[in-house]
Formats: C-alpha cells, structure tokens, sequence
C-alpha cells in the first residue's frame, strides 16, 4: 500500500457568532443572509447551523498552511461584510459571553427537526460553536487507504487534548466564568458518540461498529457520518481525518496555527510509518485525562506524560511536541505557522484573554459591562489580520 508523502491537503470549517452590536447580544440572523445573495453564500461555502444566530463557512481544498491562511482571511472578510451590510458583527469564540439557549431560534429544517426530536433539551443547549481541520489523503476506493486513515487516528489521539488546550476560546457561559477554558466541550459531551474516540484495529471494524449502529437505528434517517460526533474521526466521503476537538480560534494566526499543527502531525506520522516505525496508541482513559485537564487550564496547566508517569508544564510538552514534527514542517512550508504556538503560550488563548478583559473591566463587580467588553474585544480580534 502507498503511503500519502506530504504536502497533505488540508480544509477547514469555522462556525461564527452572528451579533447585535447594540446589545452585543447574539441575533437569529441566519436565514436572512442565506436568502439575500446566492452567489455569495455559494462562494463561501455559507451553511445555516443548528441555532440561527450561528453561520458556518468552509474553505476550499488548500494544498499548504498558506493558502489555509488565504482562505480564513477570504471567509471572515467575507461575512464580517455581509454583516456589516446587515448593521450586525461577526465573534469566533466557541461560547458567548452572556447569551442564553432558551432564548434562542432554531433553524427549520428536517435534519435540525430530527436533532431536537431526537435529543431533547441536551439538543436545545447546543449554543455551542467549533471549528473542524480536515487532512486529505486522497480519493481513492480502496479499504487500504482507509486502514491508514484509522491507524493514524489511533496515534494522533494522544494529541488532540494539546490543540484544545491552544485553541481554547469558551470560559463562559450564560454570564458565568466557569472557571474552564473550554466549557463548549463540557456542553458538546451531553450528546452521544462525541469525545476522544476508542481506538480500532481496522477501517472494516471501524465500518461493523458504524453498520450495527445504523441498523439499531442511532442514526434515525441521517448519514451515519452525520451522527458520530468524536473529536477526531474519519471522513469517509472526503477521505480525510477530520480533527474536531477544538474550539474556534478567535485570531486568523490562531486557526492557522491549529490547522498547521494537525497537518504537521499527522505528516510526521506518517513518516514513521514509511520508516516501520510508529507513535504509541494510548489508552482511551489517558487520553481522556489529559482532556479534561486541557478544558480545565487550557494553556496554563500540565497535561500528563504518560510514558514517564508525571504531570507535566504544558508549555514543556508543546515544545516536545515542535521538537517531534520538527523534520517535517519545512517540506510542508509550516514552520512558521506551527511556531506560532511559542506566541499562543506567551499572549494565552482566547479563553486567558477574555477573562482578563472581563477582570479588567470589573468582573463580578461590573458584570454586565464587563460582559459587553468580552464581546467587543472578540469582535475585534476576529477581524484582527483581515483587513491588513
């Protein structure tokens, strides 16, 4: 069997907050921009999410991290005008600051319909919004290619607690800091067949859990891939490795970096693949640990290193972890992108940062002001490197 050598295609999806910038409240927006351009929405690949304050784009296929970076730009110019032309703003932050999901509209159509017959109120608190990295490995009809596909996401479990603890952007919750980086994560866990997914020996496995799932009726009427929700998964219609754990970033160098670092990872393992070589498969249970201390202290924590049994200075391990693709990033033109990560750990994520304008701006003592400068500052830092 071939191995796919990099550069190894890369797609991303971001889903935004649609925001009143009056109230900075969210505002059920989205079906208007669907019906107002259809060559725009085309473009951009616009879709409508579960909650109409809530738009999604997605990219073209990119061959490298710069044409990644092209198209995040592309996107946010995009629907931050389409905004603007409608007097509302656009957030990247994976919850707001002070919105309720009680409040919310949601958007007609079936597949929304079966999602909230289906899963009740744990559907209704979905105010929650991620963004998703697609790896290419080709499109080809063989179960080999797909056999790769789960024997790299096997490996690159072990990873995927770091890129939620760098892209983490959701502290708080219905007007609460929740004292976590990520509480979207603890929201999306209510549903089923998301998290860290359990390892499995072959793509034909993978395809007899996915079949009697399907035939005892978990997926009602909809695409199986449309119901398995892991933090990494495999993409059987776009053979990719879809990456989903993290939080959007709210920085375009964030989302880039993120995007760069799963690429790279999934290169290097590769790499040791061609050289009979390959990374530990952990245990589900570790890395589930590892998680939840990435959803707690994001970027200021420690993570744990199972091989030597200590909890480990986050910052350490990510340093490991640029150590580890290092002969990898130059031929794929991500050095630059993937050293951002030293930038993230110095500024914190945008969890530390709009806690620190929340604090900044009185905290507890001045919540609903304070509250409101969270979401003016993540409407500027969405844009920031957009109009340069």
């Amino acid at each position: 069997m071939a191995v796919p050598t990099p550069p190894l295609t890369i797609g991303i999806e971001e889903e935004y907050q649609i925001i009143d910038p009056q109230s900075r409240n969210l505002h059920a927006y989205i079906s208007e921009f669907l019906s107002q351009d259809e060559r725009r929405t085309t473009r951009l690949n616009l879709k409508p999410e579960f909650m109409q304050s809530q738009v999604e784009v997605g990219s073209h296929v990119c061959r490298n991290v710069r044409e990644v970076r092209q198209e995040v730009i592309r996107l946010r110019r995009a629907v931050c005008e389409m905004a603007y032309e409608n007097e509302l703003v656009i957030a990247a932050a994976s919850t707001h600051p002070f919105a309720f999901w009680d409040e919310q509209s949601i958007t007609e159509g079936a597949r929304y319909r079966e999602l909230l017959d289906d899963m009740r109120a744990v559907a209704r608190q979905l105010l929650i919004f991620g963004m998703h990295v697609h790896i290419g490995f080709g499109h080809h009809d063989n179960d080999g290619l797909k056999d790769l596909m789960i024997e790299i996401m096997n490996q690159a479990r072990y990873f995927v607690p770091h890129l939620l603890a760098l892209s983490a952007s959701s502290p708080f919750w219905r007007g609460e800091d929740t004292g976590l980086k990520s509480y979207r994560s603890i929201i999306f866990e209510m549903m089923p067949r998301t998290g860290i997914p359990h390892s499995f020996d072959s793509w034909a496995e993978y395809e007899s859990f996915e079949s009697t799932l399907k035939k005892v009726g978990s997926f009602g009427k909809r695409d199986p891939v449309a119901k398995i929700w892991w933090d990494i998964r495999p993409h059987p219609t776009f053979d990719t490795l879809e990456f989903r754990i993290a939080d959007i970033c709210t920085r375009v160098e964030e989302a880039v970096c993120i995007a760069a670092l799963f690429q790279a990872i999934c290169a290097k393992l590769l790499k040791l693949r061609r050289n009979n070589l390959s990374w530990r498969k952990y245990r589900h249970m570790n890395i589930t640990e590892n998680k939840w201390r990435a959803v707690r202290y994001g970027t200021r924590g420690e993570l744990i290193d199972w091989g030597k049994e200590e909890s480990v200075p986050f910052h350490f391990l990510m340093e490991e972890l640029l150590e580890i693709i290092d002969d990898v990033v130059d031929e794929l033109g991500s050095r630059k992108e993937v050293e951002y990560v030293r930038t993230i750990l110095r500024n914190g994520n945008s969890a530390d940062r709009q806690v620190e304008v929340y604090k900044r701006h009185g905290g507890d003592d001045n919540r609903e002001e304070a509250l409101k400068a969270v979401v003016d500052n993540l409407v500027e830092e969405t844009k920031e490197g957009v109009y340069d």
